[in-house]
């Protein structure tokens, strides 16, 4: 205990020391420089202005409706989705410890229960004054979800969840794990005529993902070796037309983007539109997107059958494979796409 002791006020030292260099830098990106992950950093903070949550995490989520106004902010290392809203539906499907989440309303997600870990009550001082917040991690100390607290927030029934919450032991010290390595085929082992056949009868967007595990692909093989009737490489940085001709014409969309822990989803119209260094924004009052350019390798046209006509997506991949965003046309269940979202696509190249 004392060696961890030491080490973790050595890293709040090193934190304290690299803070003064640079002030603007996000404790993401210090965690990045350290060589720790984001939640060991934030953990040194016990004690003093972070509080250490239990585990009973679908509760917690569970009582983001009383909690009023928030801003919810999902990401990944490329795409960062920031909503300000209500968490006003909530379902829990599945038991045991693969539950799952389904958030519907002005926060929308899709909560995967598994891969959390570690929650914390955070307040931090700024210049705009007290920020507090609720920030939840994965085992391996990347963030899932975080949850600042807005002027209309609750704050009478936030003391209350801290109050039901609090962990026991507020130790800094946390024990991290790895994600077991996923498994994937070559092309030489794959069944091309099956899996275009799959493909081809799809019925449901979801499909997807099973016919992924069947045939042991990972998501971006999966684009590259179909045939491209359904999925063919475009620009990288295709997202910028998509963004700038969905704000120009009011078309409305919907824009996927997270982690192992959680998707947030955007659906509606976009705006204000910015270009800031490596990244495009959207900036309206109550969404914000950031996706880092420099971090989307690839992009691909995906298109998928279902019951309803052709689903179409431009799909983001980073320099490892990992999905860093999607986009789509605004639908709902049982209705078609627009064509004019499916026409913005076909310009793409």
């Amino acid at each position: 205990m004392e060696t961890a002791f030491i080490t973790t006020s050595s890293l709040k030292n090193a934190w304290e020391e690299l803070k003064a260099k640079e002030p603007q830098l996000r404790i993401r990106d210090a965690a990045q420089k350290l060589g720790v992950s984001e939640a060991e950093l934030l953990a040194t903070g016990m004690g003093d202005n972070v509080i250490r949550l239990k585990e009973d995490f679908v509760d917690q989520v569970q009582k983001f409706p009383k909690l009023g106004k928030v801003m919810s902010l999902t990401r990944n290392e490329g795409c960062v989705l920031e909503h300000k809203g209500t968490f006003q539906k909530i379902d829990i499907m599945q038991a045991g410890p693969q539950q799952i989440g389904t958030v519907i309303g002005p926060i929308e997600q899709r909560v995967f229960f598994g891969a959390w870990k570690f929650g914390f009550a955070v307040s931090n001082d700024t210049p705009r004054g007290p920020q507090n917040s609720l920030q939840y991690f994965d085992k391996e100390g990347n963030a899932v979800m975080k949850i600042f607290f807005q002027e209309e927030t609750n704050l009478e029934f936030a003391e209350l969840f801290l109050k039901d919450h609090q962990a026991e032991e507020q130790s800094p010290v946390l024990v991290l794990e790895s994600f077991p390595a996923k498994e994937y085929i070559g092309r030489e082992e794959l069944d091309e005529a099956s899996f275009s056949s799959d493909w081809e009868n799809m019925k449901d967007t979801h499909d997807f993902f099973g016919m992924l595990r069947k045939y042991k692909l990972n998501r971006l093989n999966a684009v590259e070796w179909i045939d491209d009737k359904w999925a063919y490489e475009v620009d990288r940085l295709s997202s910028r037309k998509i963004l700038e001709s969905a704000s120009e014409t009011q078309l409305p969309i919907m824009i996927f983007a997270g982690n192992m822990g959680n998707i947030q989803i955007h659906q509606g119209k976009v705006n204000t539109i910015r270009m800031m260094g490596d990244w495009l924004n959207v900036m309206d009052p109550e969404f914000n997107m950031h996706l880092n350019e420099s971090k989307v390798a690839r992009a691909f046209v995906v298109h998928k059958n279902t019951t309803e006509g052709l689903v179409s997506a431009l799909e983001l991949f980073d320099k490892d494979g990992e999905m860093v965003a999607q986009f789509f046309g605004l639908r709902k269940p049982g209705i078609p796409q627009k064509p004019e979202w499916k026409a913005l696509l076909d310009t793409l190249n």
